[in-house]
């Protein structure tokens, strides 16, 4: 199969043609090969790939034989390295599969690699010492987003149509945004994160993906929902598959706008057209739409407080086990300024402070699940500026401590941090570009906890009403085909 073949397809049609004997999964798994060496070099996306001996029968499974990719963070695959992006992980080995990667396999997902993040997930853009920065396959002189900023460009520039991603405070929105993809943050409890841990930052982290279309991340949530023995979080199952809902017509929903973020981050003016022709799209489209305050529950100077201390005390736990079991030091040796930054003020998290700082979260939850018993969906840019230049996030970071550094990375995503303290499904979707520059421009949606369906109908009808298929960057793995 020829890569512009390959890049034609979404995962579900490959899937197809393997389940039809069109194609075999060595095919698509070469074609994705070739992809990745087309445009890797570019945008530096892949921290690994290795020979894959997953050859799942055609027709054996929806996803049979898709090309696929883990993030270096979030997925233990046994016998693979798991380094999180950080000098003190380096050469760390998964020793069995954990319970998402199982689900990845009995999808039929032939994983071959792993995708960059920036140390411990711990920024929004993916620029990790070790490896260096990816680079937005629309401007190779922009942040590709983070923490799941490497799925992110992988995804858009062709290597595969859907790979993993996670999400604490935005990480797998942020990038879907920069890089013109689709991506929907599951409910809490949707999709366990075990079996070695039963939540990750205290509940705020979930597990999911990024895609170029709508059904493959329906398809990919359908294979990995669910719970499993001991998780601490339980969401009710689904009335049908999330691949049934993308073609469900949503009806008129009420549909609220916050324009301009908690916290006083202004919106930039490209982002406020972008998110304007939305709402237009949307009242064409038969909704209810009005802007009007969306109560956080928190003022947010306390918000941001609480999510630092959350943040950085789950953060020093984890470096320290990480530093006992590999016999490592804790110093610029082994980690990141900003990640060495937070790990002291992890450590200075007192259990009162870190108890208080659930309260304020449980606030916030409260807060979001009273507007959604009178709106259906809340609108919100996923950012409120075009993806930022490299370098820009880490400027001044040597002065910083890690609460600044807390405060940075909320301030340049305001939006999408409330609905992981919440627990709520919210989705970012590349509904329109910005007119000067070409660069794709996210709009996030949320949903009540539990809602994911409810997103995936609106979801599909955008994506009928204002297609972004056609549209790919400039350093796109067919490139040289068309």
């Amino acid at each position: 199969m020829h890569v512009s073949e390959y890049v034609s397809h979404d995962a579900v049609g490959l899937a197809e043609l393997v389940a039809g004997g069109e194609v075999t999964p060595g095919e698509l798994e070469a074609a994705a090969r070739e992809a990745a060496r087309v445009v890797e070099p570019r945008i530096n996306a892949l921290v690994e790939t290795w020979p894959t001996d997953d050859r799942p029968a055609p027709g054996s499974a929806p996803l049979a034989g898709v090309p696929f990719l883990i993030k270096d963070l979030g997925v233990a695959m046994a016998g693979r390295r798991m380094e999180l992006g950080s000098r003190l992980a380096a050469g760390l080995v998964a020793g069995a599969d954990s319970s998402l990667m199982r689900r990845f396999r009995r999808a039929g997902l032939v994983t071959f690699g792993r995708t960059a993040t920036p140390e411990m997930a711990y920024s929004i853009t993916t620029e990790p010492a070790p490896y260096g920065a990816t680079r937005n396959p629309w401007d190779l002189a922009r942040s590709a987003g983070g923490s799941s900023g490497g799925a992110g460009a992988a995804v858009a520039a062709g290597v595969v149509p859907v790979a993993h991603a996670t999400d604490a405070a935005g990480s797998l929105r942020i990038p879907a945004a920069c890089n013109g993809l689709f991506g929907l943050k599951p409910t809490r409890g949707r999709v366990s994160v075990g079996p070695d841990a039963d939540e990750i930052f205290s509940g705020l982290a979930v597990q999911g993906g990024v895609s170029r279309c709508v059904r493959d991340s329906a398809a990919l949530l359908d294979q990995i929902r669910g719970p499993e023995p001991g998780d601490p979080y339980y969401a009710e199952e689904p009335r049908r598959p999330y691949a049934e809902e993308v073609t469900r017509d949503p009806g008129t929903l009420r549909i609220g706008v916050l324009a301009q973020a908690w916290g006083g981050r202004r919106t930039a003016a490209p982002v406020a057209d972008a998110l304007s022709r939305t709402v237009r799209l949307l009242e064409s489209l038969g909704h209810r739409v009005t802007e009007e305050p969306v109560g956080l529950g928190a003022d947010w100077e306390e918000f941001v407080l609480a999510t630092a201390r959350l943040m950085t005390a789950n953060l020093a736990a984890s470096v320290d086990g990480l530093a006992a079991t590999l016999d490592r030091p804790i110093d610029m040796s082994t980690l990141e300024r900003e990640t060495l930054a937070g790990y002291h003020y992890g450590q200075r998290v007192s259990g009162p402070q870190l108890v208080t700082a659930l309260g304020i979260r449980n606030r916030v939850g409260r807060s979001l699940a009273g507007y959604f018993g009178t709106h259906d969906v809340l609108l919100t840019p996923t950012l409120p500026e075009l993806p930022m230049p490299l370098g820009v996030y880490a400027e001044g970071a040597e002065t910083m401590d890690g609460f600044d550094w807390i405060d940075r990375l909320n301030d340049r995503s305001p939006f999408t941090l409330a609905f992981n303290a919440a627990g709520t499904p919210a989705m970012s979707v590349p509904v329109t570009a910005d007119a000067g520059t070409g660069l794709p421009v996210g709009m996030q949606f949320a949903a009540g906890y539990g809602r994911e369906d409810l997103l995936f109908r609106l979801a599909g009808q955008l994506e009928q009403a204002s297609p972004w298929k056609d549209r790919v960057p400039g350093v796109w793995a067919a490139a040289r085909d068309r």
